[in-house]
């Protein structure tokens, strides 16, 4: 019998961005979310901006062009925050 573990190169397919998080939906059909409020970009973006993502990396990242910001799945499935927010992954 075998066995196999979660995707090793997840992929994202598609993105939602509400008033509390971003939530990434990815191809192997896990859904990883995170506060809004690690992403201060984000945080401070009107509902318009943020409807205007993009996949990048063939769905490794997700850009917001109008804000110059990007996320990486490995990095939401890491927990990890945008540099400055003063959270930090132990």
């Amino acid at each position: 019998m075998t066995s196999s573990g979660p995707d090793a190169d997840p992929r994202a397919v598609d993105v939602v961005v509400d008033e509390t998080e971003v939530t990434v939906r990815l191809g192997d059909g896990r859904r990883v979310s995170a506060p809004l409020a690690w992403f201060p970009r984000l945080a401070a973006a009107g509902a318009e901006q943020l409807s205007h993502w993009r996949l990048v990396g063939d769905g490794r990242g997700i850009h917001w062009p109008e804000l110059d910001e990007d996320l990486s799945v490995l990095g939401l499935l890491r927990g990890t925050s945008a540099p400055g927010t003063g959270r930090h992954v132990i």
